[in-house]
């Protein structure tokens, strides 16, 4: 199997089968990601040398307004798209399998997990995973702690309360906080005119 060809089985949100062509690829792409993110990870990296480790694990050149603070923690990183301006900051976690796309000028706080991934609820079939895509639109502000659960959109402008679980959907401008994350308030900013 291809990379191309994973990626248009994830990004479709076909079952990756435990056992499969698939998952057997998807374990194979994974050590290459933690060789590189190991070595992110160990050492002084300057700004431009992670930069050029973090295109390395996306296979797509990251722009020299992205900045990550490590330590970083991602398992296929081959589904990450960053925008412009982006920050991710200390001990973070992506799991980009099903799909990753941060948007223009958005602040990653410290400790967030992104995951894309769920196993499947049958016993029987609990070594399936189901690739779901987490997409967060620009100037979007997640706090420190933050866990995005897989499908989950976050819009333009808004802001997710440090140690919040995002559950569901949040709209543009919107302020959520919480276990699930619920709406706090609206921001009253237009995020899409920056």
């Amino acid at each position: 199997m291809e990379l191309h060809e994973f990626l248009d089985h994830v990004n479709r949100g076909a079952p990756i089968e435990g056992g499969s062509e698939p998952h057997a690829f998807m374990h194979a792409a994974a050590q290459e990601a933690l060789r590189t993110v190991a070595e992110m990870n160990t050492g002084y990296r300057t700004p431009e040398e992670l930069r050029t480790l973090m295109g390395r694990l996306t296979g797509k050149p990251v722009d020299e307004s992205v900045a990550v603070f490590p330590p970083f923690y991602s398992e296929f990183d081959k589904n990450l798209t960053l925008g412009k301006d982006v920050f991710i900051n200390i001990g973070c976690r992506f799991q980009d399998t099903g799909g990753i796309t941060i948007g223009d000028g958005t602040l990653i706080g410290h400790g967030s997990t992104l995951t894309t991934l769920n196993h499947g609820i049958d016993p029987d079939r609990r070594a399936d995973m189901i690739p779901a895509p987490v997409v967060i639109g620009r100037h979007v502000w997640l706090g420190a702690a933050v866990t995005v659960v897989p499908g989950v959109r976050i819009g333009d402008g808004a802001i997710v309360g440090a140690g919040a679980v995002v559950t569901k959907d949040v709209p543009a401008n919107a302020i959520v906080a919480g276990v699930p994350a619920t709406l706090v308030r609206m921001t009253g900013f237009d995020a899409s005119t920056t």
